[in-house]
C-alpha cells in the first residue's frame, strides 16, 4: 500500500472517532447511566477508579448459583476496588420473570448478594439494552464483541470503564482465570 493511502485512512479513522466523540456516542462503560433495581438513576461515571465486573443474572436458571460466588467474590476484593454490578435479564428461556423487587428479595434472601443490582434489561435482541449493545457490538468493543451466550456472562472493566477481559456463563465467578484477570486489573492505577 502506498502511504498516502495509508495516512488518509488513518485520519478517517481518527475523524470517525472524533465524530463519535462529538456526537455523544459512549466510549466506555462509564459512559451510561442505569436504573438501580430500586429504580434510581445511576451514573457508572460515579464507578470510575474501580474495577467493574458486569454480569448479565437470572434467578431460574441452573447458573444461578454463581450468585454465591460472585458475592464471595465481591466480598473478598470490594476493599481493593471491586464492584460487581449486577443486570437481571429475561432473555433465556424466561429464566428472570420476576419484578425488580421479588429480584432484590431473591438475591438478598438467597445468596445475601450485597453488590450493586440493577433494573433487569435485555441483554440481547432487539430490545438490547444501550449498555449491552456496546458491550457485544465489534464497533465499540472489538477484543470482547459477540452475542450474549446465556446468563452469568462476565464482562470485566478496568478502573478507565475499558473492557478487559470477558469469561462466558459456565465460567465461573472464582475460577482461577477470572480471579487472576481481577487481581491484574485491581493491581493498576
Amino acid at each position: 500500500m502506498n502511504q498516502d493511502f495509508l495516512l488518509l485512512t488513518s485520519i478517517a479513522v481518527l475523524a470517525g472517532g472524533m465524530v463519535l466523540a462529538a456526537a455523544g456516542q459512549p466510549r466506555s462503560v462509564l459512559d451510561f447511566t442505569m436504573k438501580s433495581i430500586d429504580g434510581q438513576e445511576t451514573p457508572l461515571r460515579q464507578f470510575a477508579g474501580k474495577v467493574l465486573l458486569l454480569v448479565n443474572t437470572a434467578s431460574k436458571c441452573g447458573l444461578t448459583p454463581q450468585y454465591k460466588a460472585l458475592e464471595e467474590v465481591y466480598r473478598r476484593f470490594q476493599g481493593q476496588g471491586l464492584l460487581i454490578l449486577g443486570f437481571p435479564a429475561n432473555n433465556f428461556l424466561g429464566q428472570e420473570p420476576g419484578t425488580n423487587e421479588e429480584i432484590k428479595e431473591f438475591c438478598l434472601i438467597n445468596y445475601g448478594v450485597s453488590f450493586p443490582m440493577f433494573a433487569k434489561i435485555s441483554v440481547r435482541g432487539k430490545d438490547i439494552h444501550p449498555l449491552y449493545r456496546f458491550l457485544v457490538e465489534k464497533e465499540t468493543n472489538p477484543r470482547f464483541a459477540g452475542k450474549i451466550a446465556w446468563n452469568f456472562t462476565k464482562f470485566l472493566v478496568d478502573r478507565q470503564g475499558e473492557v478487559i477481559a470477558r469469561f462466558e456463563p459456565r465460567t465461573v465467578p472464582d475460577d482461577p482465570a477470572v480471579i487472576a484477570a481481577i487481581e491484574k486489573a485491581l493491581q493498576e492505577k
